[in-house]
């Protein structure tokens, strides 16, 4: 069974820079800017993180860190070593 997507026409207002980067990308990547912004949308949109994930963001985000946090090289390695 095939199914067809409607497409509508479109324009948007982007800044300069914003533009040059994703024309740049969109030929890096040998496809047309509709193209390369269509993908872009879609991974945003629908790319939605599990709910582990969303834990781990929100604590991230928080601030609060329940792991040790290391000042220097050295003590994190004698941690690791020193483990029983």
């Amino acid at each position: 069974m095939a199914t067809t997507t409607i497409r509508k026409p479109t324009s948007f207002r982007l800044r300069a820079d914003l533009l040059e980067r994703l024309r740049n990308n969109a030929f890096r990547e040998n496809r047309t800017l509709n193209n390369y912004v269509e993908s872009v949308l879609l991974e945003h949109i629908f790319n939605e993180p599990n709910d582990t994930t969303k834990t781990a963001i929100m604590e991230a985000m928080s601030g609060h860190n329940p792991n040790k946090v290391y000042d220097n090289v050295d003590d994190m390695f004698n941690d690791i070593l020193n483990e029983e």
